[in-house]
C-alpha cells in the first residue's frame, strides 16, 4: 500500500536524525520556521508608514502655518530628511550586522525608531514655529537611522531565515514580510491621517499631524517584543566573518559589478516610488485646490496607496514562478507603458470631475512598480551575495536606493514645464519616471538568476573563489575567542572535507 510505503520512508528518514539533533526543515512545524521570517522582515512596515505619513503631515503643516512654513527651509527638508538618516542607518547597521550580530543590530534599530518617532510627534521649541520645524527635522533624521537598520539587519536575516521554508515558496514569503510590509505601511500612512482628520473635524491641525506621527510608535513596540526571542540565522552562524578580517579587495573584485547594477536599479526605483508617494497628496491637493477638505484629499490618497497592495501581494508568487529577475523586468516594462499613457492623458485625468479615473490609472502605475522592482530588488540584493558580507552588500545597495528617494523628492519639484503649466509639469514627471523604468529593466538583464537555494549556492561559490585566491575559508563561522589553530583536529579535518565537497 502507498501509505505504508510512505510511512516506512518517514521512519527511515527519522532514524537518520538522532532525537537530540535539529530536525530537518520539512519536519519543523510551520509556525517555528515562519515567525523568525516575520519578526525579522516586518519592521519595514514602519518604513512605509513613517515615510508616507510625512506627506500628509506636510500638507497639514502648510494649512496650519501658511507662508511661515511654506517659505521655510523645513518645507522641503522635513519630507526628505528621513531618507538622509536612513542612508546613515543602512551603512552603519549593514557593517554592524555582519561584524557584530544580526539580532542585536535589529533590536538597537527598533529602539532608535521608537524613541525618535515619539519625539518627532512631540516636537516643540518655546512656542516658536520655525524652531519647532527645525526640531521636527532633527528628530526625523534620527527616525531615518532607525529605519535604516531594518534593511540590512532585518531583510538580510529574513532572507537567511527563509531558507528553512518549503522550496518553491521562499521568495513569496520573503516578499510578503518585507516589501509587502512597506506597502501596507504606505496604506496606513495615508489612512491614519484620514481617520484623525475626520475625528478632528479637519480643523485641529496640530492634533492631526502630531497624532498621525505618534501612532507610528505602536508597531515597532510590538515588534520589539517579538524580536527579543530571535536567534541568529543558521546561515550567518556557519558563514559569518564577524571574528576575522574581511578580505574586502576580493569581495569587491567578485561582487563589485553586481552590486553596482543592483544599486542602480534600486536608485531608479526609489527615485520614482518614494517621490510619487510623498507628493501624491500634494498632487490631489492641486487638483482640488487650496480649499480642498483634508479628509477628501487624504481619502483619495488612501485609495491611491491601496493600489500598492495588489501589485505586491499578487506579484509575490510570480517571483517564485518566473524568478525575481524576470518578474522585475516584467513589472518595469508594464509600469513604463502605463506611465507613458498617463502622461499623454494627464490633461483629462487631472480634472476634479474624473479624480476617480485619475486614482485608478495612477494606482495601476504604482501597482506594476511593486510587482516588479518593489518586490524583487530587495530580494535580489539579499540573495546575490554571500552570507559573510551580505549585510554590507545589502546596506550599500539599499542606501543608494534611498539616495535615489532623497534626490527624487528634491528633483521632482523642479521637473516642470518652462512656461509654468501645471499639467505639462505633471506630464514631464511621468515621462521621466517611465523612461527610467525601461532603463532599469535593461539593467536587470545583467543580473544572475535567483532560485530557491541561491543563498546556499552563493556561499559555496564565494567559498570556492576565496580558496582559489589563497584565503583560508576555515575562518568562516569562527566564534569569539576561536582561531584556526585553536580548533580541534577533528573539527579542522571536517571543515577541510566540507570545503572539498563543496
Amino acid at each position: 500500500m502507498f501509505w505504508r510505503k510512505e510511512k516506512e520512508e518517514e521512519q527511515a528518514v527519522s532514524s537518520e536524525f538522532p532525537t537530540d539533533a535539529t530536525p530537518p526543515i520539512d519536519q519543523k512545524p510551520f509556525w517555528q520556521v515562519i515567525w523568525p521570517v516575520l519578526a525579522c522582515g516586518a519592521g519595514l512596515f514602519s518604513d512605509g508608514y513613517v515615510n508616507n505619513v510625512i506627506g500628509s503631515v506636510n500638507t497639514v503643516l502648510e494649512r496650519e502655518y501658511g507662508d511661515v512654513y511654506s517659505n521655510s527651509n523645513a518645507a522641503s527638508v522635513v519630507p526628505a530628511i528621513a531618507f538622509a538618516g536612513t542612508v546613515v542607518g543602512q551603512l552603519f547597521f549593514g557593517y554592524l550586522s555582519d561584524k557584530w550580530s544580526r539580532k542585536d543590530s535589529l533590536l538597537i534599530s527598533t529602539i532608535i525608531l521608537i524613541i525618535f518617532t515619539a519625539l518627532a510627534a512631540g516636537s516643540y521649541y518655546r512656542g516658536d514655529p520655525v524652531g519647532m520645524f527645525n526640531i521636527l527635522t532633527a528628530w526625523r533624521f534620527f527616525v531615518g537611522i532607525g529605519i535604516g537598520g531594518e534593511y540590512p539587519a532585518g531583510s538580510v536575516s529574513c532572507a537567511e531565515s527563509s531558507g528553512e521554508l518549503k522550496g518553491g515558496t521562499r521568495n513569496t514569503w520573503f516578499i510578503l514580510f518585507t516589501n509587502s510590509m512597506i506597502d501596507w505601511g504606505f496604506v496606513f500612512g495615508a489612512f491614519v491621517p484620514y481617520v484623525v482628520a475626520a475625528a478632528a473635524h479637519n480643523i485641529y491641525y496640530s492634533t492631526i499631524w502630531r497624532t498621525s506621527l505618534g501612532i507610528g510608535v505602536a508597531f515597532p513596540l510590538v515588534l520589539f517584543a517579538l524580536r527579543l526571542r530571535l536567534k541568529e540565522p543558521e546561515e550567518f552562524s556557519r558563514n559569518s566573518m564577524k571574528h576575522v578580517k574581511t578580505p574586502y579587495l576580493l569581495v569587491i573584485r567578485y561582487y563589485g559589478f553586481r552590486l553596482l547594477i543592483v544599486s542602480l536599479i534600486w536608485f531608479i526605483y526609489d527615485f520614482s516610488a518614494y517621490s510619487f508617494s510623498i507628493y501624491s497628496s500634494a498632487i490631489l491637493s492641486n487638483i482640488y485646490g487650496d480649499t480642498g477638505v483634508l479628509t477628501t484629499i487624504f481619502g483619495w490618497n488612501t485609495v491611491i496607496n491601496l493600489f500598492y497592495i495588489p501589485g505586491t501581494m499578487l506579484g509575490a508568487p510570480i517571483s517564485d514562478r518566473l524568478g525575481p529577475r524576470y518578474t522585475l523586468i516584467l513589472g518595469q516594462v508594464l509600469q513604463a507603458i502605463v506611465g507613458f499613457i498617463m502622461a499623454g492623458c494627464y490633461s483629462r485625468l487631472s480634472h476634479p470631475s474624473v479624480v476617480g479615473a485619475f486614482a485608478v490609472v495612477y494606482g495601476i502605475f504604482l501597482s506594476f512598480g511593486e510587482l516588479g522592482p518593489g518586490n524583487n530588488i530587495g530580494l535580489l540584493a539579499a540573495k546575490t551575495c554571500a552570507t559573510g558580507v551580505r549585510g554590507q552588500y545589502y546596506g550599500i545597495a539599499a542606501a543608494l536606493g534611498k539616495i535615489g528617494a532623497f534626490v527624487g523628492t528634491y528633483v521632482f519639484k523642479y521637473i516642470n514645464s518652462p512656461d509654468g503649466d501645471k499639467t505639462k509639469s505633471a506630464q514631464y514627471k511621468f515621462y521621466v519616471s517611465s523612461s527610467l523604468c525601461i532603463f532599469a529593466a535593461a539593467l536587470a538583464l545583467l543580473l544572475p538568476n535567483i532560485d530557491q537555494d541561491t543563498i546556499t549556492k552563493e556561499d559555496t561559490k564565494f567559498r570556492e573563489y576565496l580558496e582559489s585566491k589563497g584565503w583560508d575559508t576555515r575562518q568562516l563561522g569562527l566564534k569569539k575567542g576561536e582561531s584556526i589553530e585553536s580548533l580541534p583536529v577533528e573539527a579542522e579535518d571536517n571543515t577541510m572535507d566540507v570545503a572539498k565537497a563543496e
